[in-house]
């Protein structure tokens, strides 16, 4: 079986007031939480394996997904406390015993995407190294016409509302297992762990997609996707099932 971390542990507090009462990942979209919908994209990509790192009201989530059996997976879970959280790669270190024999996934339970997981699972293995991080590619449209000069301040061409690209950290990763050497209690993946590898020289590769991401963050793009999910659900459901 091929191993996936989901990070399941934050509170949410972007999306008060859902979330005084429900973990961010059990928040249904339609009829399902969105774990559910993470869930079933790792069982699609052969990701049978999987190890819930849980912190804030855990139990709803426990309850729920129990040992994955209903859902095709299997699930083990991996607590923190609600009151000192070990953060992104902190929660890391409790499953460290059950990640050291093999590379292994890192993914948010509370992002939705259908992004291939086996092919950057695949992609990782073939470019070596000990990191690789998904990014999403996202654009900017500028509102104004740009001019662009030469070393002497003379003009030499006229780009009219350029989309300015960016590479979005997508929070999806995949690990070998001596990442575990670089990650202490309370560490953040973006902040503690990936400068502390660049500083040793490690190699960090980028997996660029362009596939479907949202990182469900505001209250406002919850309610609409939501709604949305919702709506077809009502409309097609009997179709869908």
């Amino acid at each position: 079986m091929t191993k996936a971390v989901v990070l399941c542990g934050g509170k949410g507090t972007r999306l008060r007031p859902y979330t005084y009462s429900v973990p961010k990942p059990m928040l249904p979209l339609g009829r399902k939480p969105i774990l559910e919908f993470v869930i079933n994209n790792l069982k699609h990509h052969g990701f049978n394996e999987i190890f819930l790192t849980v912190g804030y009201r855990k139990e709803q989530i426990m309850d729920y997904f129990g040992d994955g059996s209903k859902f095709g997976v299997k699930i083990a879970y991996y607590s923190e406390s609600e009151e000192k959280p070990l953060n992104t790669a902190g929660s890391l270190l409790p499953a460290k015993k059950e990640l050291l024999d093999d590379t292994f996934l890192v993914v948010m339970g509370d992002h939705l995407t259908n992004i291939n997981l086996r092919k950057f699972y695949e992609y990782h293995k073939k470019m070596s190294g000990i990191a690789t991080i998904a990014l999403k590619r996202t654009g900017v449209p500028l509102e104004y016409g740009i001019a662009h000069v030469d070393g002497e301040n003379k003009v030499v061409r006229f780009e009219e509302k350029p989309i300015v690209q960016n590479l979005v950290n997508a929070g999806m990763y995949v690990f070998e297992p001596r990442i575990f050497d670089y990650i202490n209690e309370y560490d953040d993946f973006a902040n503690n762990v990936f400068p502390r590898l660049l500083a040793k020289r490690e190699q960090i590769n980028g997996f660029i997609f362009d596939d479907y991401w949202l990182d469900i963050g505001r209250t406002s793009d919850y309610e609409v996707l939501n709604q949305t999910i919702s709506t077809i659900d009502l409309v097609l459901g009997k179709y869908i099932r």
